[in-house]
């Protein structure tokens, strides 16, 4: 069941994409995601959804937006250490002409969707720079800091609008403004299921290396549903370090563009000094092709473009371990 729960959702979860936009509604997305969300922020953090009834369609990437609310649940998380209370709540808005001058949007009807915590909240010269790229208020290490600015991209490219209203200690809520969609909203096509997907061997282990916790987190969940071990690392680093131990690894899932200096590819070329039989799944956006090494791949190296279904990497990975 858990499994079933995330066919739902593709690796299209990178800040390297062009958008996809479909009439979607926002109520029934949430309603969707209800189950990860509450194991990503875990026991003590109550989540309480607040769907408004006769909600809008909105016009946008579906899957960019559930990145979106996951992010925002999990920076929330973040800022109730000793646990709170989540709110997720959706509403119709019209927003009149002085109100859409201060929040630099057209005046009209949108579509609000606002994440509020009981956390830390931000005073306001954080709240002011929250959404540039690589600012964060967590320790070295921890927060890439390209989680507000990539909502805001992705958000500002679909004609809406986010807003932070937040005092410290008073904890914080972000929405997301997005405008109405007048089309209907066609039923969703139906989605290979993972239990469809081949099953491991015992003790098989993959190891995971991607920046974003939520691709980690949903390749590793798949990966468990199927039975693998699993292993994860953030960056090339972290990754050479786990590499170069003495832990199995029967195959290693890399996305291509990691921080720190040191991508995919190299990461696992340097890996293979030590391990030169390992078997590489290469992760790439559409415009990293190339980086791979110039479509140059050696034996036992392959690549898989996102976006893609949960069922596709699955056998992807029984194939590769088998081969």
């Amino acid at each position: 069941k858990r499994a079933a729960a995330l066919t739902h959702r593709l690796l299209a979860f990178s800040r390297r994409q062009t958008l996809d936009p479909k009439p979607t509604d926002p109520n029934r997305l949430i309603r969707g995601m209800e189950d990860l969300i509450r194991r990503t922020t875990g026991p003590g953090v109550h989540l309480e959804v607040v769907a408004s009834t006769g909600l809008w369609p909105v016009l946008i990437d579906a899957h960019q937006l559930e990145n979106a609310v996951l992010n925002l649940c999990i920076n929330a998380r973040d800022a109730m250490p000793s646990g709170g209370r989540l709110t997720i709540e959706t509403g119709n808005r019209w927003i009149d002409a002085r109100t859409a001058k201060a929040q630099d949007l057209e005046p009209g009807q949108y579509v609000s969707i606002c994440v509020s915590d009981t956390g830390t909240g931000m005073a306001p010269e954080v709240a002011a720079r929250a959404f540039e790229p690589f600012f964060t208020t967590k320790p070295l290490g921890e927060g890439t800091g390209l989680g507000l600015s990539m909502i805001y991209g992705f958000v500002r490219q679909s004609g809406g609008q986010v807003r932070i209203y937040s005092e410290a200690g008073e904890g914080a809520m972000i929405c997301l403004y997005l405008p109405r969609h007048h089309g209907v909203i066609e039923e969703g096509e139906v989605v290979p299921e993972v239990e469809q997907a081949p099953r491991a061997q015992a003790g098989e282990t993959v190891m995971v290396v991607d920046d974003e916790p939520t691709v980690r987190m949903l390749v590793a969940e798949i990966l468990h549903e199927l039975g693998y071990q699993c292993i994860e690392a953030s960056d090339g680093a972290a990754g050479l370090k786990l590499l170069n131990s003495e832990a199995r690894i029967d195959l290693l899932v890399t996305d291509v563009g990691l921080p720190g200096g040191m991508n995919g590819r190299q990461m696992a070329d340097a890996a293979r000094l030590e391990r030169p039989d390992l078997k590489v799944l290469f992760i790439t956006g559409y415009a990293e092709n190339a980086v791979v090494g110039n479509g140059h791949l050696d034996p036992g190296m392959h690549v898989m473009t996102k976006p893609f279904g949960m069922e596709a990497l699955g056998s992807r990975i029984r194939e590769l371990i088998e081969s």
